[in-house]
This record gives structure tokens, sequence and C-alpha cells, in this order.
């Protein structure tokens, strides 16, 4: 059986994606071709203008216990070239398994238990939230090995953490359970169970325009870090697109009436 990730697409009026880690073995961890995979996942997705939102999460008694690094150190070739960035996208690999579901334009939503370190904490940071067991263990483990996070943790990690709590958790190591990653700010909410909530929450999503949905988050993400004049412009320009969009006049109307939309395929790409 393929360890590989596994992507299914849920049929009927709200298309939900459900990307799973596979090697539940392994605590799925991350092999050079997982990441491979992922980043080929990601690309499927987005050429899906009709899914509406995506769940991530692992098979067996983890999310993901972060990098195999015997795997990936067996195949030094392939390590170097997964290594090397991508100039027209400005990533490695390593990092694109992570940053792909950032570019994605519609919500992700991480369901996470078990382990959660390293590559795979890096891997739910992708995400736009995350749902959490009270008893998953989150580190940043990298520390262990003597190295640093560098699959895209270095950008997401600072939108959630406090500069002094980045530093201590990168510099120990530490593992923290569910309820302290919330609190610090790596995840987003406890549950019982989190692919449920996750479920339930991408419902919610999918009851509004999947113009507006994609918007919102790319204005989130494009804007973080930027001036109010850059902050203002972007605001302008993603607003005068969506009054044009067939999907706003639907939510419109049906608000107007007190009806549940139908919205049509997302047009942002």
């Amino acid at each position: 059986m393929s360890d590989l990730p596994t992507l299914t697409i849920t049929d009927g009026p709200v298309r939900i994606a459900h990307v799973r880690l596979n090697r539940p073995d392994k605590l799925n961890s991350l092999t050079l071709e997982i990441l491979d995979e992922l980043v080929a996942v990601t690309r499927r997705i987005r050429a899906d203008r009709t899914v509406r939102a995506v769940v991530l999460s692992g098979e067996g008694r983890s999310f993901s216990a972060g990098l195999d690094f015997a795997s990936a150190m067996r195949k030094p070739s392939s390590m170097v070239a997964s290594f090397l960035p991508r100039p027209w996208r400005g990533t490695n690999q390593f990092q694109e398994a992570c940053w792909g579901f950032r570019r994605l334009p519609v919500p992700v939503i991480a369901a996470v238990h078990g382990h959660c370190f390293g590559g795979g904490l890096q891997l739910a940071l992708a995400a736009d939230w995350r749902f959490t067991t009270a008893d998953a263990q989150w580190s940043i483990l990298e520390s262990k090995w003597g190295l640093v996070p560098d699959m895209s943790g270095m950008r997401t990690l600072p939108q959630q953490l406090r500069a002094d709590v980045l530093k201590k958790l990168t510099m120990t190591g530490e593992v923290v359970d569910g309820h302290a990653a919330v609190e610090y700010g790596l995840a987003s909410e406890v549950a019982e169970d989190p692919v449920e909530a996750a479920e339930a929450f991408a419902a919610v999503l999918a009851t509004r325009s999947p113009d507006a949905v994609a918007y919102a988050k790319r204005l989130v993400d494009e804007t973080w870090t930027s001036g109010p004049r850059a902050t203002f412009f972007r605001e302008r320009m993603r607003q005068v697109r969506l009054l044009a969009e067939k999907n706003t006049r639907t939510a419109q109307k049906a608000a107007a009436a007190k009806v549940a939309p139908v919205f049509g395929r997302r047009s942002v790409r």
C-alpha cells in the first residue's frame, strides 16, 4: 500500500477536499516522495474551482512527526535537488510542500492529533485554522537535530507567536500539549474530534461567496506585513473585482431575501 498522501473530494453541492497523510506506521513522518506529492496535491486542488475548502489530517496515531531524516539522507542527490529553490516561485520543495497550501485560494483547515513535530508543525501552520486534540504534542523540534525551521515556518510562526515565545520554542524544542498550543497561538481551538470540527467549520465557510472567502484569505496574507498605503490599495482592488462577480450578486440577493444562497464556481484562481 502506498504511503503517499491521499486526496479525496466530496461529491455534492459543497465540495470539500480531504488531504490525509498516509504513513501511519511511521507516525506520518515526511519523506521526499511525500513532500513531492503534497506539492502535486495542492496543484490539483488549485485547478478545481468547485472545491470550497480543504481539510488536512493524518491517518493513525499522529498528524505528523516531522521529516524522516533517515529516509531523506539515503538519497543525497534528491535531498540536494529538493533543497534548491525554484526561481519562479521562490521556494524549494521542502518549503513548497507547506507553502503550497497557503497559495490555495480556498480555506485550509488542519485537524491535529498525536504528534505535530518539526516539519509536521510547519505543515499545520500552513493551514488557515488548526483544530487540535487536548493531548496532542506540538514541538518546533528542529533544535533536537541542531537545525532551525526551514519548511516555511519562519514565515508562518511569527504570524502566530510573540517573538520571545518563538525564540524559546525554536531554541529548546519544548513539547507542548493542545491547550498550550492554543494559548501560544500555534493552534486555533481544542476539539475532541478535530476532523469533525474541521468539516463543520468548512460547511459554515461554504455558506459564503467563494470569491469573497478567497479574497479575504488573500488580503490577510498579502497585507500582514505591508504598510497602510499598500494595504488600502489592495483593499480597493479586491473590492472592485468582487463587485463585478456573479457570486457577489447571489450573496446580496440571498441576504436580502433571507434564503440560502446557491453559488457558482469560484472565479478566483
